[in-house]
């Protein structure tokens, strides 16, 4: 993820001239009928387990006892059709405080895996990373790294990556140095009901196609739900997202992120971040108390050789969402473009990029169907690599026709 408003806080001169977590399901008692008996918690656990990890079966369900359990090494599965399952998130945790590689907590590489009813804590990497893993389920699960913001916290708590059909709920989710959730390179996703707290991204969803994300709470983290598309990886041309009906809100945690993290200059107190990305549709969402702008839209502004990547986002919806205060100390890269403007930014910001390097400007379609009193503000950037003496703000709305909203993304194994 790469956002970078250095060039526009450069203009700012001219422009001055110009709670509650999810709760578990009800434990599933040992020798309940259609359930195993939980895995030894006798000597050593992390060694028990991963030996049930290679020996699962097809099909199989691995349930874990009640405790707390110190593990030295990261785990990982490669059987398809497994259920993991524990006692109850709070109930059933898997500490790695004492990790001794760099790795994630627990790596699934095959498909048709759920995941629910334990805790992951203090993974030396990501939390739970899931890669090539089609039709995977986190459920009731809590990662989380315990010793609150930190850079040296892992990257990733839940981690689906290059995967089709993957359904994020009922998740908890705080402290990471990246994002809390974060789908990437994948289709054909839902986020829901879940909490990301004190992440520097709450929830990101990248270079993906068809996600719903709703139901969620993101506070408390530097930027509240984040929609991008990068140039240069496998799968780009991200599109499609539906951001709605989500609490986003005192998404002020400084940036923890490493120095030199290519998402540490995520300004604090952002609610929403599109950028390059198409089809984005943001509607009944409560937004409050993001002390930067509530929404933010804006284009990649660094330098691009991948000739298929296209910087701007396009065909963008914001409509029927509830702004709250915030916006009153804009923070990063936009404190200065803040102070040009009067010291406070309006719930929606867009960078005003149309065109980029030498090619024409683009028609972008960027609809804020919002209420009248709902503040906008195009920044008037105009065009990448910046040109300061074009910049031209205005606090009119772009004339737009709203594209048509994505389909609801239905999951058919949702009810595993």
């Amino acid at each position: 993820m790469i956002i970078r408003l250095s060039a526009i806080a450069g203009a700012a001169t001219l422009l001055a001239l110009a709670g509650c977590s999810p709760k578990s399901t009800e434990p599933p008692a040992p020798g309940i009928a259609g359930l195993p008996a939980p895995i030894s918690a006798e000597g050593d656990f992390g060694a028990t387990l991963q030996a049930a990890l290679i020996a699962a079966q097809p099909g199989e369900t691995i349930m874990l006892p009640e405790g707390t359990f110190q593990l030295s090494d990261g785990l990982s599965l490669d059987v398809s059709g497994v259920t993991l399952r524990g006692a109850g998130q709070e109930k059933t945790v898997l500490d790695f405080t004492g990790q001794e590689g760099a790795g994630e907590g627990l790596l699934v590489t095959s498909d048709d895996v759920t995941l629910m009813d334990f805790g992951v804590r203090n993974t030396k990497g990501d939390g739970i990373k899931s890669k090539g893993a089609d039709r995977i389920i986190y459920r009731y699960l809590t990662v989380e790294w315990t010793g609150g913001p930190s850079e040296t916290n892992g990257a990733y708590g839940i981690y689906p990556v290059e995967s089709e059909d993957v359904l994020v709920e009922n998740v908890t989710v705080r402290g990471a140095s990246d994002a809390g959730v974060y789908v990437g390179q994948s289709k054909n996703i839902i986020v829901r009901n879940s909490v990301a707290e004190f992440n520097v991204a709450g929830i990101e969803i990248e270079n993906s196609m068809n996600a719903d994300v709703y139901g969620n709470v993101a506070r408390d983290n530097t930027g509240g739900i984040l929609v991008f598309d990068l140039p240069d990886l496998p799968v780009t041309g991200g599109n499609s997202t539906r951001i709605f009906d989500n609490e986003i809100i005192q998404n002020n945690t400084p940036n923890f992120a490493p120095a030199g993290n290519i998402v540490a200059s995520v300004p604090s107190g952002t609610g929403v971040i599109v950028m390059a990305n198409r089809n984005v549709h943001v509607f009944d969402n409560n937004f409050a108390d993001n002390r930067s702008a509530h929404v933010l839209l804006m284009s990649y502004s660094l330098p691009i050789t991948d000739e298929t990547y296209n910087p701007l986002p396009r065909d963008i919806v914001l409509k029927g969402n509830t702004y709250g205060a915030g916006g009153n100390d804009p923070q990063g890269d936009l404190a200065p473009l803040a102070a040009a403007l009067g010291g406070q930014l309006p719930p929606v910001v867009w960078d005003g990029v149309t065109a980029w390097g030498e090619g024409e400007a683009q028609t972008l379609n960027i609809a804020v169907n919002e209420a009248p009193e709902v503040g906008f503000i195009s920044l008037g950037i105009g065009r990448y690599p910046i040109d300061p003496a074009a910049i031209a703000p205005s606090p009119e709305r772009p004339v737009a026709e709203a594209a048509a909203e994505p389909a609801a993304v239905v999951l058919a194994h949702s009810d595993r």
